[in-house]
């Protein structure tokens, strides 16, 4: 057993190498549901096989003790020399590969409940977001709020709530589900979402903006035209770049439902589909969204994000955001 252990060790050593270094992508949510069956499987072992073998080991080591010293005594020696204890703790301690599977599986098994039905960390990578989200912050997503999924597969089984306009949510990138994405959710099923030039309507209606202070991007030394828009429940803030010309965005491809979408020089008008949303960055002029790849199905989405943990290059960043 040590050895296939050892095996098995090595080929994830060697998965999270290739996977590190870009050779191939990885899945996560895969590879911990085989560490939690895994590990499982030794746990089993160890309760039910190897612990009650050592178990018997060691009564057996006692009796044979006992036997021996009963025997001396009947010979007349009253004192007998050595220990057993530690030949008895010998026995019992589990060998490493136990130690490192099934001494493993309660906490592997604590983080994949955590991770697939309640909350799953993810890194911003880009600047899509900003400014309600900046590139580096560690953000925390809320896995049950949308319904309950099915690990690996995210089939979900119990529905809870809808996503509403002005959710900042993370899904599975429609053109290759193994990537996730993050953004704000536009448009629900039956919207029709219009952006004209660089203005978004709702169902016919303009959605309100308020011009705030112009945001400055540290990076890029730069300043851009922030505004605070009213979408659903909630306000979020939003930025727009006035030199970028507006058919920057309106690249029509073909993507599933397209046909419900109609692309000008100065924008798009789309048709939200059942069981689908319009997904837009609050950095408008800065993100690949819905009006590039169309429509994010509901079995795509992962979660709602909801609280910066960590920013380690500016810890004010910590907190809730909307």
């Amino acid at each position: 057993m040590g050895t296939l252990t050892g095996i098995l060790y090595a080929g994830l050593v060697f998965y999270g190498m290739g996977w590190y270094l870009g050779k191939w992508s990885g899945n996560f949510s895969l590879l911990l549901f085989c560490l939690t069956v895994v590990t499982l499987a030794y746990w089993l072992a160890e309760r039910f096989h190897f612990l009650p073998r050592r178990l018997a080991a060691a009564e057996n080591l006692a009796r044979q003790d006992t036997l021996r010293r009963a025997d001396l005594q009947r010979m007349g020696i009253a004192k007998v020399d050595g220990d057993i204890d530690e030949a008895r703790h010998k026995v019992l301690a589990q060998p490493w590969w136990l130690d490192w599977t099934a001494g493993l599986f309660p906490v592997i098994l604590m983080v994949f409940v955590l991770r697939s039905f309640l909350f799953e960390p993810f890194k911003i990578p880009s600047g899509s977001m900003i400014p309600t989200l900046e590139i580096g912050d560690l953000i925390l997503v809320n896995k049950f709020h949308y319904g309950v999924r099915l690990p690996v597969i995210n089939k979900k089984i119990i529905p809870i709530n809808d996503p509403q306009r002005g959710d900042v949510m993370v899904f599975r990138y429609p053109v290759d589900p193994s990537i996730d994405f993050i953004k704000r959710v536009v448009g629900v099923p039956g919207d029709e979402i219009s952006y004209i030039n660089q203005k978004l309507s709702l169902n016919g209606k303009p959605v309100p903006l308020e011009q705030l202070d112009d945001y400055y991007d540290e990076d890029r030394r730069t300043f851009s035209k922030q505004f605070r828009a009213d979408l659903g429940p909630t306000t979020h803030r939003l930025l727009v770049d006035p030199q970028m010309p507006s058919s920057y965005a309106m690249r029509g491809r073909q993507f599933p439902q397209s046909e419900a979408c109609r692309y000008t020089s100065d924008g798009v008008t789309c048709k939200v589909p059942p069981g689908h949303y319009f997904m837009m960055g609050d950095n408008r002029d800065n993100s690949e969204d819905s009006r590039y790849w169309g429509f994010v199905p509901d079995e795509n989405i992962v979660g709602r994000a909801f609280f910066v943990w960590m920013n380690f290059s500016d810890l004010k960043r910590i907190g809730f955001f909307r």
